[in-house]
């Protein structure tokens, strides 16, 4: 869940100014969901994960004869910008999927229609329940619901722990520091790097989840300044400059062939690591990440689809979101991700088993999404992400102390979220 960063959005308000802070006028009385009616989605992605979304719209276009669905791709460098510059105008297409908090951002700036008016929380109990309050609107307002889910796993390969007497991966966060030890002086030079989340909020957020602490408090205030949020950012601090582990990202399937032994990565790995480093396959697994001291819990990100206010045709948009999480559409977009080698997650848990993985690592998919947590839906939070991340940076790296580090961290969100 890359980010566009916070100055190019802080940037971006201030040239649109008070046309961003239009309210919202909420969908307007229509026909129903069969009346002719040409959609476009943007879908931040790549391409192939669009032409999976497209298999779900084209399936419903079956079932609407008058209704087409055109699934366009965003990068995920540009597309909040875009997006929010879509909401100021009022123009641009009728739904969009990005960022899991975004939709409530444009929701709030009046981009985004309240899908509550199609019985859209019927689905609630479909859906892992953090991902779920993470797409909805702290008053409640359901601007957008979550479309699919990404998580982060720990990858090792099998051969270095045996080499250095283990016999499996860590659990908890005291394993991990003995089993970095232990790989140490088996010679392993390099037994921990961190993949997805390095030196960013992303990275921090299992730390700080794991340790109890969270960034805001249930009121949206900043919730950075508690014993758990520093604990866990001392551990995380330990990994680099006790731990070893390189500041410098290392993608994972590189990470584990030049002799990483175990690395915190993304679900997407999973889908490359054979194709890409075909003398790996069979000496690595993955697990969930060790526990802290809260418990297991870890970072779910995904994307959030929602329909678009400015949009002609809500009725028949709104009705299609529904339509993505009816088993036709998740199964089609999980035969066509299966078919294009994409790593894709329902966001239905019960769905889990049926997606594009072997079973063994769709089963510590479940486990881990079974305990995760996604980004805060606070105000501000998505304008924030990029400058918590170099507080956070500056603490690892020694150029600031942990506690001014968090202080500056919840200022800047406090200022935000205002």
């Amino acid at each position: 869940m890359r980010r566009t960063t916070a100055a190019a959005c802080a940037a971006l308000l201030a040239a649109l100014g008070a046309g961003c802070a239009t309210s919202g006028t909420g969908p307007t009385k229509q026909a129903d969901a069969n009346a002719p009616a040409n959609l476009v989605w943007w879908s931040t992605g790549g391409d192939d994960e669009t032409a999976a979304f497209q298999k779900a719209a084209d399936l419903y276009a079956r079932s609407h004869p008058g209704v087409t669905i055109k699934v366009q791709t965003l990068s995920w460098d540009d597309a909040y910008a875009k997006m929010l510059a879509a909401s100021s105008s009022r123009s641009g297409p009728d739904l969009i999927s990005g960022g899991m908090t975004w939709t409530i951002q444009f929701g709030l700036r009046g981009g985004m229609i309240d899908l509550r008016s199609f019985g859209i929380e019927q689905l609630k109990t479909q859906a892992q329940p953090a991902q779920w309050k993470s797409a909805v609107s702290p008053d409640g307002t359901v601007y957008g619901i979550p479309l699919d889910m990404s998580t982060e796993a720990l990858y090792y390969r099998k051969d270095l722990l045996k080499k250095a007497g283990l016999d499996g991966p860590p659990k908890t966060w005291d394993e991990l520091t003995a089993d970095i030890a232990k790989l140490k002086a088996a010679g392993v030079k390099r037994p921990l790097s961190i993949d997805w989340g390095n030196l960013d909020w992303i990275g921090y957020f299992n730390f700080l989840y794991q340790a109890g602490g969270s960034f805001y408090t249930p009121d949206c205030k900043p919730s950075l300044d508690t014993p758990q949020a520093q604990r866990a950012l001392s551990y995380w601090i330990d990994l680099y400059r006790k731990g070893g582990a390189p500041t410098d990202t290392v993608a994972t399937p590189d990470a584990l062939e030049t002799g990483i032994a175990m690395v915190y990565g993304g679900n997407w790995n999973a889908k490359v690591l054979d194709t890409s480093k075909p003398k790996l396959k069979g000496k690595w697994a993955m697990a969930p990440l060790p526990a802290g001291p809260a418990g297991p819990t870890t970072f779910i990100g995904g994307r959030a689809v929602g329909v678009t206010s400015y949009s002609k045709h809500v009725q028949q948009a709104g009705d299609f979101v529904r339509f993505l999480y009816t088993d036709e559409a998740i199964d089609a977009i999980n035969a066509e991700s299966k078919a294009r080698n994409v790593s894709y997650l329902p966001p239905r848990p019960d769905k889990i088993g049926d997606a594009p993985f072997p079973p063994e690592q769709s089963a510590v998919f479940g486990d881990i999404i079974s305990t995760g947590a996604a980004a805060p839906g606070c105000p501000g939070w998505d304008e924030s992400a990029g400058d918590v991340a170099k507080q956070l940076q500056s603490a690892i790296l020694g150029k600031a102390d942990m506690k001014t580090a968090l202080s500056e961290a919840a200022k800047i969100m406090g200022r935000n979220a205002q």
